[in-house]
């Protein structure tokens, strides 16, 4: 009778907490930094059903694949655009090393930029080709090394439009609670972005992700020794060292994210996150899965008061959304913070 009593208790403490059961056997609070909501409750329901061994909709533990996008789902874009568009830009434009003997294509990107983070001049016809391209030159010659700490360098500025945050502190906190409860229920999860794979390994090492979990933009890589030879006919030697060459390999977006998942991971994912259409090939894909129960969920800046964010596109952006059959997280509504405590939004400055 009182085994009963205590699991009547555990369900009626689910339903009105959003909290999953281990979360109450273990009395480790996952969301604190969430209001309870419609988008939290989805979740919560759908891993205690398919974590659930007596459910019909149990996935296996190997199964448990989650992707999500960066750039705005759990890094901040919107400062005042992309971490690499800024990177660039600086690099370009600003870097004394670099700013003199950069091309003139790469400059044209670059300034593109700074016209449209600084006077809102609409970005040419398919940029993110253009960035990336001129990215993979930007950075050539650069050994992995050495890009690791020219990325992290730059992540230690002061993020602009923010008091009390640098770049890589830029992280919505709600989001990451959500990485540490879908470990504990046996999930395995990617970060599969559109930005550079080795800037995404460079800001995500902070919070704990391994560099085997990242999925991004991708350019050749090369030995330092080996010229123009190919590397099925070069054997890299003891003391070399792994560079960056202009080449570019892949932008991953849309479909792109969906390919490089199937090479990758070989298995399709049952949870998708992320924010905007470049997510929605690899939400369509995941809830294409006809073994297991699949969920998608989309993230919209709609909070104009804590974050730099348009709110009118984005609650247009959530009824799209929500006809694809996505759920919709709100930053406004469903965030207690974004940011943590100490972190004020402020205009930019140039």
């Amino acid at each position: 009778m009182r085994r009963t009593y205590f699991f009547l208790l555990i369900t009626i403490a689910v339903f009105f907490t959003g909290c999953s059961k281990q979360e109450l056997d273990s009395g480790k609070e996952y969301f604190s930094q969430w209001n309870q909501c419609d988008a939290l409750t989805a979740l919560t329901e759908y891993v205690n059903d398919v974590t659930n061994p007596k459910s019909e909709n149990f996935i296996k533990a190997e199964d448990r694949i989650a992707t999500f996008d960066m750039d705005g789902t759990f890094v901040g874009e919107l400062y005042p655009t992309y971490f690499e568009y800024n990177l660039l830009e600086y690099r370009v434009l600003d870097d004394p090393a670099y700013k003199d003997i950069a091309p003139d294509d790469v400059k044209e990107a670059a300034q593109a930029i700074r016209s449209f983070v600084r006077d809102n001049v609409k970005l040419p016809d398919h940029f993110d080709m253009i960035h990336a391209r001129a990215a993979a030159k930007a950075y050539s010659g650069m050994t992995l090394a050495e890009f690791d700490a020219y990325v992290k360098d730059y992540a230690s500025k002061p993020a602009n439009g923010f008091e009390g945050m640098t770049y890589g502190q830029s992280f919505y906190k709600p989001m990451l609670e959500v990485f540490n409860y879908l470990e504990d229920n046996g999930f395995t999860y990617y970060v599969v972005s559109g930005s550079d794979r080795f800037i995404c390994r460079a800001l995500v090492s902070k919070i704990g992700i391994a560099p085997n979990r990242v999925i991004g933009m991708d350019v050749k890589l090369e030995s330092t020794s080996q010229g123009a030879q190919a590397g099925v006919d070069y054997t890299m030697g003891k003391d070399e060292e792994l560079i960056r060459t202009d080449e570019l390999i892949i932008k991953n977006l849309k479909t792109n994210k969906v390919l490089q998942i199937t090479q990758e991971i070989g298995k399709v994912p049952v949870l998708s996150f992320g924010n905007s259409s470049g997510d929605c090939a690899m939400h369509n894909f995941c809830l294409s899965n006809s073994q297991y129960k699949t969920a998608a969920f989309m993230l919209i800046a709609d909070d104009p008061d804590r974050d730099h964010a348009n709110r009118e596109k984005a609650l247009n952006l959530a009824a799209q959304w929500k006809e694809n059959g996505y759920n919709v997280i709100s930053m406004k509504e469903d965030f207690k913070t974004i940011y943590g405590e100490g972190v004020q939004k402020v205009d930019f400055t140039f």
